[in-house]
């Protein structure tokens, strides 16, 4: 009797030969051994191959149990700061969200923050920014301009050996009062204050910093009173729209972002604007779609999302629940236990190439959230850690 020719039958060697290729692969992953971990750590953390000479120092590192050391070195090269952490914040700087753009004070200011292990609660808020040491020759930092640091990244200088700290109130018209971080950096100027309503200020500060949009955390129950007069009370004519729809947000968000009240991007100029006491006529824009809304007068903000689902954002109750201007707003959401998880999270995923996907997984990003959070919240330990955590992925 002859055999049937099944028409798969074919294939089965080829299929053979691939459940043993990945077989082999995934044995090969899970089982990597000191010299693999080594260099799959360094290049998580610099982005570049280590040299043979560090390779082998790596691997007696890792070999003694003391990956720790492997992922410090790791991070001693300066491709960390120049390609990991350029890639890493640049997305943040504008509302593409790509890492096409080019150097600017925002992501230089966070380069500069990591390298130095400024706490990184102060983010928001902080009279920061880091410029070009001033021995390079390059052109001056300029409210109006970007070369500073287009030169220093067109010459390809070593972040880590060149970026100096100073104070934004030493360099621009801006009063220390009126710094927020890098809110009020000149490339997240130019992003997100600039036209609109200063709202894009907001919802990319919480999708940046506490890994949230506002669709997440829409809250209908709380007062509607500060939601400003640009908002209609019946988008197309139905007023459960708004009751069941938009006042979800803006009943927190306008009441937040009224600190941004006195900032404004100016195209002309070409740099931000600050007027002190004097609220931008944005705020007050389109006025007749709801005349009896809430009219802003001055800086002060509320958070209202102190209560109500959205208290589950770990909002520091130590502190004051309103305030003035973008400083002190800055510092609320800076201290919030969101905006600590979310930078956790963000490095988790960059050295990891994926989220936190299982218990196991929860359990390292809350313990080193813990770490984070005390020890001064030094972020180049969140990227050691989970580097390190992920070496043998």
């Amino acid at each position: 009797m002859n055999k049937v020719n099944h028409p798969h039958r074919k294939f089965r060697p080829a299929f053979s030969v691939l459940v043993l290729i990945l077989t082999a692969g995934l044995a090969t992953s899970v089982n990597a051994g000191p010299r693999e971990q080594a260099k799959r750590l360094h290049d998580r953390l610099a982005g570049v191959p280590p040299s043979s000479v560090v390779l082998d120092a790596m691997e007696a590192d890792i070999a003694a149990s003391r990956p720790e050391d492997a992922a410090t070195t790791a991070i001693n090269n300066s491709a960390f700061y120049n390609v990991t952490l350029k890639n890493f914040v640049t997305p943040w700087t504008n509302e593409e969200q790509t890492v096409f753009a080019p150097l600017n004070d925002y992501t230089a200011t966070v380069i500069g923050m990591v390298r130095d292990d400024v706490p990184f609660n102060t983010l928001l808020s902080a009279d920061l920014v880091y410029i070009g040491d001033s021995n390079l020759g390059l052109p001056s930092y300029s409210m109006t301009d970007n070369n500073h640091f287009q030169a220093l990244e067109d010459q390809g200088i070593d972040l880590k050996a060149n970026l100096v700290a100073t104070q934004q109130s030493a360099v621009t018209d801006l009063p220390a009062s009126a710094t927020a971080g890098i809110i009020t950096t000149r490339a997240a100027a130019k992003a997100f204050f600039t036209d609109g309503t200063n709202r894009a200020m907001f919802r990319f500060t919480l999708l940046n910093h506490m890994c949230t949009d506002l669709e997440q955390i829409k809250d209908t129950s709380r007062s509607n009173d500060r939601v400003r007069q640009d908002v209609s009370r019946s988008p197309g004519g139905d007023s459960r729209i708004f009751l069941n729809a938009c006042v979800g947000c803006h009943s927190g968000m306008d009441p937040l972002m009224q600190a941004y009240a006195y900032y404004d991007y100016d195209v002309v100029a070409d740099r931000i604007a600050y007027t002190p006491g004097v609220v931008q006529a944005k705020y007050l824009i389109n006025s007749d779609n709801f005349k009896y809304g809430y009219v802003t007068t001055n800086n002060q903000w509320d958070n209202y999302w102190r209560s109500g689902p959205n208290a589950l954002l770990g909002w520091d109750t130590t502190r004051p629940a309103s305030g003035m201007g973008a400083k002190t707003m800055g510092q609320e959401l800076e201290n919030s236990e969101a905006f600590a998880r979310c930078q956790v999270e963000k490095v988790f995923k960059a050295m990891c190439f994926r989220a936190p996907g299982d218990s196991v997984d929860r359990t390292q990003v809350d313990t080193m959230l813990a770490t984070f959070k005390g020890n001064n919240y030094k972020l180049k330990q969140v990227f050691a850690d989970s580097a390190v955590y992920c070496m043998g992925d």
